[in-house]
Formats: C-alpha cells, structure tokens, sequence
C-alpha cells in the first residue's frame, strides 16, 4: 500500500473517531452500596447507606427487593419483599433511588399478581406502560362528592336493610367460618354488567382458599372484570404488609379514569398481625395486644382513599369492603374496635345464625349502615322502614316467647310475620337476587302475603312470586 492511500485511510480513522468521541455521552453515576450488618425473619438490618429514604426501595443479592422501614443513625431496617434464605450478613445492598410502586392498567384485568406487580396465573409476563407508588395521600375533602348511588350486592338482607353506596367503606366482620368471604364474592359477582371493576385483595390467606374464590371467580365469569392481589400464607410478612396498599392503587387508577371500583381486603387482621410481626423484630415498642402504637394509623390511612370523587375530577369511585375476624364474637378487641370508627358502618356475622342454617348469617340489629338510605333505591325507602322495625320487634318478641308465656292475638301475629320476614331474607350462596326482584318480594312481605304460607313452603312461594313477575 502506497504512503498517500495509507495517510488517507488514516486520516479517516482518525475522523471517526473523532465524531465518535464528540457524540459519546458517559452514562456513569454514583451509586450508594451498603452491607447487610445482620438477618432475621423477614427483615435486616442494613449499614452504610446514609442518604436512604423512608419506603425506599433498595435491592439485594439474587434481584430482591427490601423497603427502608426503620432509619436510624447508625442503620437501617429493611422489610425483605420475598424469599432471602440465600442472603447473608456481609452482601452488598444497593440504592433504587425510588419507592415501592406497582403497575397499573387494563391489562391487570383478569390477572391474578402478587404485590410487587409479578403475575402469578400461567398466563405471562404482564404488559403495562404505567406505575404508581403504592402509598398515595387520599382524595382532598373538596374533591370528594356524597356517597349517593347505591352498589347493589344481590343480597337481600343487606340490599333492604344495611344498604352500601359506591364509595362507602363497610366493614364486614365476624368469627372463622361464618361467610364473610362469601358475601364478599357475591358482591363482586353481581357487578357482572354493572360496569364496576372489581379488585380482590388476599392478604396471607392459605393457597387452597384463594385458589377456590379464583375458580369461583372464573365459573361465574367475574373474573373478567376483576383483579386478583395474592400474598400467600407462607410469604414473607412485608408482602403481606404492603398487599393492600398496592391493591388500593390498581384500584385508585381506574377510579381516576371516571370508573366505579369495588376493592375487597381479605382480611385486615392478617395485615395487623403481619405489621406486629414486622414492628416487633424493629424492636419498636409494643402496645395494647402487642400491636404498635401506629396500629390505627396504617388502617386509616388506607381506607380513607376510598371516596367518591367530585364530577370535575371524573366521578369516579372507590368502595371498600374490609374483612376482619373477630374471637369469641368480641367486638370490643382493639383491632375491629378501631376499624369500626374508621369504616362508614359494619355488617355483623353472628355463629349462633350461622349454626341454626339462617344464611347469610348478618345480625340485622348489630349491623349498620352509616350512609343508608341515601345510597338506596326509592323503592327500598317504601319497604325498607317499616320491615327492618318489624323485624327488630320480632327478634325482641321471640325471646320471651320461648319461656311459653301466653301470647295475645297481636304478639302472635307479630311472631308470625317475623318468621316469614327472616325465612325471605334467607339465600343461598352464589344465587343473586336483582334489585326488581327483590323489591317485588319485599312489598309483598310488608302487605302480608306470605303470612298465611307454611314457613317450610316459603322457598316455593318465593320462587312463584319470581316467575309470576318474569324474573324467572
């Protein structure tokens, strides 16, 4: 090669070069790398990261994530959001330089995740464009309108007599296996059509309960307008703890879109119990059951996003319907003491109807709904008064029946009718009733037209009434 075309070659290169320099950008940044000091269940104590932030997420060995929960001067604890028996003392942990948030969108619907946004159905990887932090400060009084529009449940005792709006927060309590969680799938079954999105939060529940509402989900068709939230029972406790919240924000996006959105927490005891756990191994100091002094903090200030916005924002909203279980039917336990004052009213599941066959088992006169009847039907408002009185009066009377006292005409009739009133408000699982229907029946419970049917022939003269109405 001759010395011109050896120049000119060179030359070239060093042109190339050149405009490679001028346009290479370095992409270096610091990065702030702490050390695990020490391990235990669930949490770790992290030194050497002084500038971390509170719910800060920062990131372990193996691609798992912790959150900055307890900042010290001289430490941090970390809530570990997974599974860590590969972690040791002495691994690097790494800043994120951002907070826990999860993924939003429509292609949530239908899927069943756990709460760091990961699908857990078999149906792939989840495709989203958008995240939000799980902790968002709740809707401004000012932009908040009246709860005003009924969300019908399909169940009768509580669609006449403790009515819930879209928007409310009603809370659902009683003992183990007195069917709260039923009547929390009933209600999101039918919003079949109802244009309400529904999102399910299970928070450390057992595999085979979860996998049993997401079949039922998916017999009756609900679950292609539902979102499945799952933190197992053998998770670590910081997923169980920031379950609700990350459910809170798949929810809160469709409510900001305008959309009406029905959120289930099953159940928030487990999630107090998972906090205790986590407090406890912060060593902070315990309170009243061992729970933290913060104990009612975490709970308001997640169910107070749930609202109905104003119609400048969109007139979206937000209904919550906690679950809570009580021991030994004990109201006054700290736990539903302070969800009760948080919540707009509570439905009340007693054992003693759960056991005589009276389903769904709601004690009527420990139930209350704060908003009532200003989130019911008209209709509703005709019947609803004068039965919940009537019923109330019969409960009374039926005590004192039973020590075989003589009755006059009156208290008879009394009782007569009040057995009717509950052998109507009785219902199956999974068999809704629409609202026309249930009207129907109740003007002709309050007229008195069942009075004269024998109680064991109620179900075949309610199922008449539908058929003679067309509902059947």
């Amino acid at each position: 090669m001759s010395d011109v075309s050896l120049n000119s070659t060179l030359q070239q290169t060093i042109k190339v070069i050149s405009e490679s320099n001028k346009k290479f950008k370095t992409s270096l940044q610091p990065t702030e790398i702490g050390r695990i000091s020490s391990i235990s269940s669930g949490i770790a104590r992290v030194i050497g990261l002084p500038g971390v932030g509170y719910e800060e997420l920062v990131k372990f060995p193996g691609g798992l994530y912790g959150m900055a929960f307890d900042l010290t001067e001289t430490d941090i604890g970390v809530v570990l959001l997974g599974d860590y028996w590969h972690l040791q003392s002495g691994d690097e942990v790494e800043r994120t330089g951002r907070v826990m948030d999860v993924p939003v969108g429509d292609a949530l619907i239908g899927r069943v995740i756990n709460p760091l946004g990961e699908a857990v159905d078999d149906q792939g990887v989840l495709i989203f464009n958008q995240r939000l932090p799980i902790e968002r400060p709740a809707t401004a009084i000012m932009d908040r309108s009246s709860v005003n529009v009924p969300l019908q449940t399909g169940i009768k005792v509580i669609d006449a007599l403790v009515p819930i709006g879209r928007g409310q927060r009603e809370l659902i309590l009683g003992d183990r296996q007195t069917g709260k969680t039923t009547i929390a799938l009933d209600t999101i079954l039918n919003q079949r059509d109802q244009n309400v999105i529904c999102v399910y939060c299970a928070i450390g529940q057992r595999a085979s309960a979860v996998a049993k509402v997401v079949d039922q989900l998916r017999l009756h068709g609900a679950l292609a307008y539902t979102t499945v939230i799952v933190t197992e029972g053998n998770n670590p406790p910081g997923l169980s703890y920031i379950a609700p919240y990350a459910a809170t924000s798949i929810a809160e996006y469709f409510m900001e879109q305008g959309r009406d959105v029905l959120i289930v927490y099953d159940d928030l005891t487990n999630h107090a119990r998972a906090y205790r756990e986590l407090s406890l191994l912060l060593r902070r100091p315990p309170g009243r059951e061992a729970f933290p002094g913060d104990i009612f903090y975490i709970h308001s200030r997640l169910l107070e996003r749930a609202t109905h916005l104003s119609e400048e924002l969109g007139g979206g909203s937000l209904t919550a319907l906690p679950i809570i279980e009580t021991e030994e039917q004990n109201l006054s336990a700290y736990i539903p003491t302070n969800l009760i004052s948080i919540t707009d009213g509570q439905l009340y599941l007693s054992p003693k109807l759960f056991e005589l066959g009276i389903l769904p088992a709601v004690d009527v006169g420990r139930s209350v709904s704060r908003v009532g009847s200003k989130a019911q039907l008209p209709a509703y408002s005709k019947v609803a008064g004068s039965l919940k009185l009537a019923y109330a009066q019969f409960e009374e009377l039926e005590n004192f029946a039973r020590f075989g006292t003589r009755l006059d005409d009156n208290t008879r009739h009394v009782l007569v009718h009040g057995r009717r009133i509950r052998a109507c408000l009785k219902q199956a699982e999974h068999e809704l009733v629409p609202a026309a229907a249930q009207i129907s029946l109740l003007e002709a419970l309050v007229a008195g037209e069942f009075d004269e049917v024998p109680l064991d022939k109620m179900p075949e003269a309610e199922h008449a009434l539908y058929v003679n109405a067309g509902f059947r």
